[in-house]
């Protein structure tokens, strides 16, 4: 019998706590929304036994093959180390390759195999969908707008221009 499942429980003492000093914050909006958009795309990504992190890098592999991994570990932000388990999870699955560069035997280029770009497709589809019914009620000018604000403050705190 298959069981029902289960809803959270509302906490009723969450609805009376004031926030509203928080809700002055735009990095407070910015993580509740983030809480959300994480929390759909954990789902949405499941059922392709991928992460946040492993779909991220396959895109970035699939999107720009013989990329090194310094390369991937800066584009991600991430620690090399954190960056080698990664590798090893997407290897291990056959989704990508990682081939000695002939000129620097210590750098890999990272490649996608078929299946790689397969389940690339199939989950960038898939990822598509979660955002179209994410921001179903926001307008295409507004989330432009919120996209180059974000951009704007990821650009004015590394720097870059």
């Amino acid at each position: 019998m298959k069981r029902p499942e289960l809803s959270p429980v509302p906490d009723p003492a969450a609805d009376q706590i004031n926030d509203a000093t928080l809700r002055l914050s735009v990095g407070y909006h910015m993580k509740r929304a983030f809480n959300v958009v994480q929390a759909d795309l954990v789902a949405t990504l499941k059922p392709f036994d991928l992460r946040m992190l492993t779909y991220t890098a396959l895109v970035l592999i699939v999107d720009n093959p013989g990329l090194s991994q310094s390369q991937l570990a800066a584009a991600m932000d991430i620690e090399r180390p954190n960056l080698v388990v990664l590798m090893d999870e997407l290897e291990r699955r056959a989704l990508i390759n990682r081939d000695r560069v002939p000129t620097d035997r210590r750098a890999y280029a990272l490649t996608a195999t078929l299946a790689g770009r397969r389940l690339y497709e199939k989950a960038t589809a898939a990822v598509a969908v979660h955002e179209k019914r994410l921001l179903s009620g926001i307008d295409e000018a507004t989330r432009t707008a919120v996209i180059a604000a974000l951009h704007s403050i990821e650009i004015g705190q590394t720097g870059e221009g």
